[in-house]
């Protein structure tokens, strides 16, 4: 009993002269640094700390203890920040410089396929003429070779041809130079005739006090070229046509009935 009352005189004496140390230090009570020292301090010297260091009871506490300590000693320690290669120190980058710069890899990214273009639409302008003489030379060059409808209108007497001519000769060559089309192959797939926005409508005066109203129409040729067989093979496949219609007599003649008999002789 004595020992233990000795004991406890010591650790009383103990903690009296940690709380003057505090007392008398300049620290702030609110460091880490001092409750660190406070815990350190009376886990070691105070009654509680003599019985586990002498019974063995303090191994799970001082295992807490040392653990709290690494802790402790981590968080005081200023953590080293490692300077990346290729970078300046820190202040010397503005705010559009510091940011990681994106790098498009446009190895992997797939390419659109391009539109293959099959036909070209063009037209002439609204001009004064009436829809059913311009339908007369849309209708002689539907079908025809660019080439042989250009002809065509070369030599046509009438008054819209010329125009008609320039925009056949305007619409080869957008096809030909702006979508990619052969201009062997070109042919006039279709052609037809529009009426214009506002018809021109003048006041016909007449005898005895009579008027009518005339009209001044305009219209406009539409045409749509595209890739067709070439004038040699057209003229390969009619000439195949005419060859196939040709029946030659057999080397012997067959007993057949007579179908559709001549009413009288052909002499």
């Amino acid at each position: 009993m004595q020992s233990i009352g000795s004991t406890l005189r010591h650790a009383s004496s103990s903690l009296t002269c940690a709380r003057r140390v505090l007392q008398s230090s300049q620290i702030a009570s609110t460091s880490r640094v001092v409750r660190f020292d406070i815990a350190r301090h009376a886990s070691s010297s105070g009654a509680f700390g003599w019985l586990r260091s002498n019974l063995g009871l303090g191994s799970k506490g001082s295992a807490e203890t040392q653990a709290e300590e690494q802790r402790g000693a981590d968080l005081l320690e200023p953590t080293p920040v490692l300077q990346q290669p290729g970078h300046v120190d820190e202040g010397q980058l503005s705010v559009f410089e510091s940011v990681p710069s994106v790098t498009e890899t446009t190895s992997g990214a797939s390419k659109r396929p391009q539109k293959e273009h099959t036909h070209h639409k063009y037209s002439t302008a609204n001009f004064k003429i009436s829809h059913r003489k311009l339908n007369k030379l849309g209708r002689q060059i539907s079908g025809k070779p660019i080439d042989m409808a250009i002809l065509q209108m070369m030599f046509s007497e009438k008054r819209a041809s010329k125009r008609v001519k320039s925009m056949l000769a305007i619409a080869r060559s957008h096809a030909i130079n702006y979508k990619g089309l052969e201009e062997q192959k070109l042919v006039v797939a279709e052609a037809w005739v529009t009426k214009g926005p506002k018809v021109q409508k003048r006041l016909d005066i007449r005898a005895r006090g009579k008027y009518g109203i005339r009209e001044h129409p305009d219209s406009r040729l539409h045409v749509v070229l595209k890739e067709g067989k070439t004038r040699a093979q057209l003229l390969e496949e009619e000439r195949a046509r005419k060859l196939k219609r040709i029946v030659s007599a057999g080397l012997n003649r067959e007993n057949v009935p007579l179908r559709n008999p001549s009413p009288r002789w052909a002499w």
